[in-house]
């Protein structure tokens, strides 16, 4: 409950600072031009089709066809013209592509145009365009508004600059790993920045320590959007994006590239968009991996797991893809992460494999009580978990270890290896931590991608938009990516890998194998 408390005064605070300065009477037209609401939550109706069918403006406000920032965006055929300020007061008039003419709006031209249809020398408007019914005083509190529009920036975008925002441990056991993300995005953001910036633009970096919890991430993430004015989050390393706090980053309608998570799977949401598979989707590679290359007959498995609720749910979610790939039975079993349980070994009994979740040392322990119980089923896990302590775990299990991972050095393009190689050097880096760095490099090159095609009037519905357009990006060190409407995750699938625990290497299988994308 505290959490959601302090979730809630954060977001007030950020809502105060970062929106453009107006005046009441300007915010109230805001209001309406966003949402279709009057002031004192009066009602607004539309007018629509000839038959002046009446709904309320909620359904259709200014902001659906005009765009946030009210220049217009192509839709069904129709094209709703730039209604800047500056645009509609332009003192020679307008032409428009229909031959149509007219001259200036004012303000009483605008109030007629917007309740009755039509431009200022009297000519109907397109027939797309709802008429409204509202208030003088509503009126009124619009035409202000739309005199501030083009100054309504999101958040972070300046004239010369446009402001990002990351949260990294800069301190405690993981501060290595911060560090290292913190190296590899301001050497992308300085390639970026030596060759003139987008569109104009230089890119800057704020990064804020989130702490271990999740009340010091909410406190950090409110800052980077708050005081900080961010315009998007970029590769930031969470303990957890949760729930509640993935629900913050909704309210706040800021776009997330690449999360970097350090445990379990992050929440859904249409703003974050991860270049690389996540843990669901590699285990899921592995599922498909077992299911149809190892020729097992009616196999029965086990999945281990963390006992914690997200965990849990992961598991289930794991669980019910063996299932439906033909496993006969799949037990699941939630582990104390302290305790050293022989229980784990006893659940294996009958299992022809065992999909693991967890940290390398308890990958490890696992693997012994196998042993020791005289087991050896075959053992899938992710790379990024495990594999720092693979090549200990007993050699009865040469051959029959399958890790998935996201990217092999066989992807990489000589340009992408070389863009990431001068970043190493620029930043003191060696090749530590490659997974993050490649994970950090591309959500940056993702990011700048989105820029360029959201174009120089950057707002976050417009990256939003352009992300979910690409398709078949090549980022130089990952097959390629590839997003959409209601799909966030650019890579789903993961290459495999077998171990040879005997002559101690990692041994690929060729094959990249792809999963459903499915949030």
């Amino acid at each position: 409950m505290w959490l959601r408390l302090l979730l809630l005064v954060l977001l007030a605070q950020v809502g105060l600072a970062g929106a453009l300065e107006l005046s009441p009477e300007e915010a109230a037209g805001r209001r309406i031009y966003l949402e279709g609401v009057g002031s004192a939550n009066g009602e607004i109706s539309a007018r629509v089709g000839a038959a002046d069918t009446l709904v309320p403006a909620a359904v259709m406000p200014c902001g659906n066809c005009h765009g946030a920032d009210g220049r217009g965006r192509p839709e069904g055929g129709v094209r709703p013209p730039d209604i800047t300020w500056r645009r509609l007061s332009l003192p020679y008039g307008q032409l428009q592509a229909n031959g149509r003419s007219h001259g200036p709006y004012d303000e009483g031209a605008l109030a007629r145009a917007v309740s009755e249809g039509r431009d200022p020398a009297g000519n109907r408007l397109d027939p797309a365009m709802p008429r409204f019914v509202m208030s003088l005083r509503d009126m009124a509190n619009l035409t202000a508004y739309l005199k501030r529009l083009e100054d309504d920036r999101d958040p972070g975008v300046e004239d010369a600059e446009l402001r990002l925002g990351t949260l990294l441990p800069t301190q405690g056991p993981l501060a290595e790993l911060g560090h290292t993300v913190e190296a590899v995005l301001r050497g992308a953001l300085a390639q970026v920045n030596q060759a003139g910036g987008i569109h104009g633009r230089q890119l800057t970096l704020v990064v804020r320590d989130p702490g271990m919890d999740r009340r010091s991430t909410a406190r950090a993430l409110g800052q980077l959007l708050g005081e900080d004015r961010v315009f998007a989050l970029l590769a930031p390393m969470l303990p957890t994006l949760d729930d509640e706090l993935s629900e913050r980053i909704v309210q706040a309608g800021v776009p997330l590239l690449g999360p970097l998570g350090l445990y379990g799977a992050t929440a859904a949401n249409r703003l974050v968009f991860n270049p690389l598979p996540g843990l669901r989707e590699q285990l899921f590679a592995l599922a498909g991996y077992a299911s149809s290359d190892l020729g097992l007959e009616q196999p029965e498995a086990l999945v281990a797991y963390p006992d914690e609720a997200r965990q849990h749910e992961l598991a289930e979610d794991l669980a019910l893809r063996l299932m439906d790939q033909g496993w006969s039975r799949v037990r699941l079993l939630g582990y104390d992460t302290e305790a050293d349980d022989p229980a784990v070994g006893h659940a294996a009994k009958g299992a022809q494999g065992v999909f693991f979740l967890g940290q390398s040392e308890n990958f490890a322990r696992l693997a012994e009580q196998l042993q020791d119980q005289g087991l050896s089923p075959y053992l899938f896990a992710a790379s990024a978990q495990v594999a720092s302590r693979a090549l200990q775990i007993p050699p009865r299990f040469s051959g029959r270890l399958f890790l998935a991972y996201p990217f092999m050095p066989a992807d990489w393009t000589p340009e992408g290896q070389a863009a990431l190689q001068a970043i190493r050097r620029s930043q003191g880096l060696g090749s530590q931590h490659g997974v993050l760095q490649v994970g950090a490099y591309c959500a940056a090159v993702l990011l700048f991608e989105g820029l360029k095609q959201a174009g120089r009037e950057a707002s976050r519905d417009k990256l939003v938009v352009a992300l979910e357009g690409l398709h078949g990006f090549d980022t130089g060190l990952t097959p390629a990516l590839g997003f959409g409407p209601g799909q966030r995750v650019g890579l789903a699938g993961a290459h495999i890998v077998t171990v040879d625990l005997e002559g101690g290497n990692f041994r690929p299988l060729g094959r990249f194998v792809k999963v459903d994308r499915r949030l």
